[in-house]
């Protein structure tokens, strides 16, 4: 019953992660929002840079669970979306009125949320997935991507022309789902893990991908179609069929411990248990020795100011645990942290801002589908990111390297608005920051994990993602006052729904510009990581490949 739990974590982690996302929806209702608070572009802004600045709390969710259980964390996060989109929800209603610094306080609790629940799978994925931690936390980091699709469906069951519902389903939705998961999260923990298993281990990942893949494409070409009440209900009913039918995995692994406790002879090698984790601490003994092998080999060499900046101080094997104060003196972290500057948070700042983006465009009716091929495409992204694993035997490259290369398409997005304001150019440009964003979420707790250490990921990547509310301050002010400066000229400005609207290329095209800078900015910054992580990453593989054939 063991290896069924873990699989049956797994799916409870994904179910969260699908209906949590509460970040993608934002510019579904951010206009409605400006206008019943009555506030400009900037103060707008600083209400997205709020739900973000949650993010910088996220870390406290890493130390409270050290003191609480995981449903006990997990509930903390659901009450904090409850009362922090809840009360959004009341004010844009008129039901109540709320001065506008508590409705920033409010967008700090919601985003706060956010990162409790992400913290909880991260969680579950490193623990009872030793062997494949990458598989596992991409795998459920994917769903996250789906969330703005489901939450549109929900939305269009219901009401399609009530944007303000949003609000409501980011505080209800979440609490339903975590009071869902509770039953698998109270089951009794195991890390027994058997030599067989890690093999069968790689064939449900491959499964379990297969289905999400085709639970993507259900999402991203039937979304197009929910406009109607009925048959958003009938698309809804069946996205929740495919969220609900991995459980098949772990009722067919109980089905074969059944028969192992009836043949006791059965693949039985109990005493091969924790595998996985015995051969990567070797792994990692092996490592250290050979990266120092080579750094010495390398130091007789003649030094470059390039060579001695990607020698110094880098990382010798991974794997090995940073705390906080470590983790802040290393320049492999800097470089890493530049990289999600630079490239995932300004890519958050341009999903806040697609409400406005899509209006100053003159496709304020396509704002929704937007918000949907956003989010599919982040899904696909956060799976693409499984891919230096499955391809690992026949083609292998450092994960620091597939982070470097999925930063790519950001700035080809950014320079084509700034091309092209057309329709097609402003889908095109949404899909690849998605396949871009989706991958580099995804990858990163991975990196974190193998860089700075498995046991203090929740508390590192914590860490890292604080980069989330300065990015958003910046980037989103920069937009902003482009925005603003735009809306006095009269030839651009068009009141709606009582509030000054922009329209018009000029009103973001210079955004654009900056943006797309900024961007190559952390490509540049992820290739240099890449060069000074290439030889820890290459060490254990070498190692990884000696301890298969012994």
């Amino acid at each position: 019953m063991e290896q069924s739990r873990r699989w049956m974590m797994l799916i409870a982690s994904t179910w969260i992660q699908a209906f949590t996302g509460t970040n993608f929806d934002f510019s579904s209702y951010s206009s409605e929002l400006k206008s019943v608070l009555g506030i400009s572009q900037v103060q707008l802004n600083y209400l997205s840079m709020a739900s973000d600045l949650g993010k910088a709390f996220g870390w406290c969710s890493g130390v409270s669970l050290m003191y609480f259980p995981l449903w006990v964390v997990l509930f903390i996060a659901a009450f904090m979306g409850l009362v922090g989109y809840g009360l959004q929800w009341l004010l844009i209603q008129k039901i109540i009125i709320l001065p506008y610094f508590l409705v920033f306080l409010l967008c700090v609790l919601a985003g706060c949320s956010i990162c409790w629940f992400n913290t909880v799978c991260y969680v579950l994925c490193i623990k009872h997935f030793l062997a494949n931690r990458p598989f596992a936390l991409s795998l459920s980091i994917s769903f996250n991507g789906a969330s703005a699709a489901l939450y549109n469906l929900i939305a269009n069951a219901i009401n399609s022309e009530d944007d303000t519902l949003y609000l409501l389903l980011n505080g209800l939705v979440p609490l339903v789902t975590s009071v869902a998961a509770l039953p698998i999260l109270l089951l009794p923990h195991s890390q027994t893990l058997h030599a067989d298993s890690v093999h069968r281990e790689h064939l449900n990942f491959r499964c379990l991908t297969i289905l999400a893949v085709f639970t993507g494409l259900y999402l991203l070409i039937l979304n197009s179609v929910s406009y109607s009440a009925e048959t958003a209900s009938i698309l809804l009913a069946g996205a929740l069929f495919l969220l609900v039918l991995p459980v098949i995995a772990p009722v067919v692994i109980c089905a074969e411990e059944w028969s192992q406790l009836f043949h006791p002879n059965y693949m039985s090698l109990d005493d091969n248990d924790d595998l996985g984790l015995h051969d990567e601490m070797i792994c990692k003994e092996a490592s250290s020795i050979n990266v120092w092998m080579e750094n010495f080999h390398g130091s007789k060499e003649k030094e470059s100011w390039t060579s001695s900046f990607l020698l110094r101080d880098r990382l010798l094997l991974l794997g090995e645990e940073h705390s906080a104060n470590l983790l802040m003196r290393r320049l492999d972290f800097w470089l890493y942290y530049l990289a999600y500057f630079c490239g995932g948070t300004i890519v958050l700042v341009y999903s806040n801002n697609l409400g406005q983006i899509s209006e100053s465009l003159g496709y304020r009716s396509e704002i929704s589908f937007l918000v949907a091929l956003y989010s599919a495409t982040s899904f696909f992204g956060r799976l693409l990111s499984t891919a230096p694993d499955f391809l690992r035997d026949k083609m292998y490259y450092a994960r620091t390297g597939w982070l470097a290369f999925a930063l790519i398409p950001t700035p080809l997005a950014f320079f084509l608005l700034v091309l092209s304001g057309s329709k097609a150019a402003l889908g095109a440009a949404t899909a690849l920051v998605g396949l871009s964003s989706g991958f580099v979420f995804s990858a990163a707790v991975s990196i974190t994990s193998e860089l700075f250490g498995p046991n203090s990921a929740g508390v590192n990547h914590n860490v890292l993602i604080t980069n989330i509310p300065l990015g958003s301050l910046l980037y989103g002010l920069l937009a902003a006052l482009v925005y603003e400066a735009n809306l006095g000229k009269s030839n651009q400005l068009l009141e709606l729904d009582g509030s000054k609207v922009c329209m018009g290329r000029n009103c973001y095209i210079q955004t654009f510009m900056w943006w797309g800078c900024i961007s190559l900015l952390g490509v540049a910054s992820s290739f240099l990581l890449f060069l000074r992580t290439k030889a820890a990453y290459d060490s254990q593989e070498r190692n990884r490949n000696w301890m298969r054939f012994i």
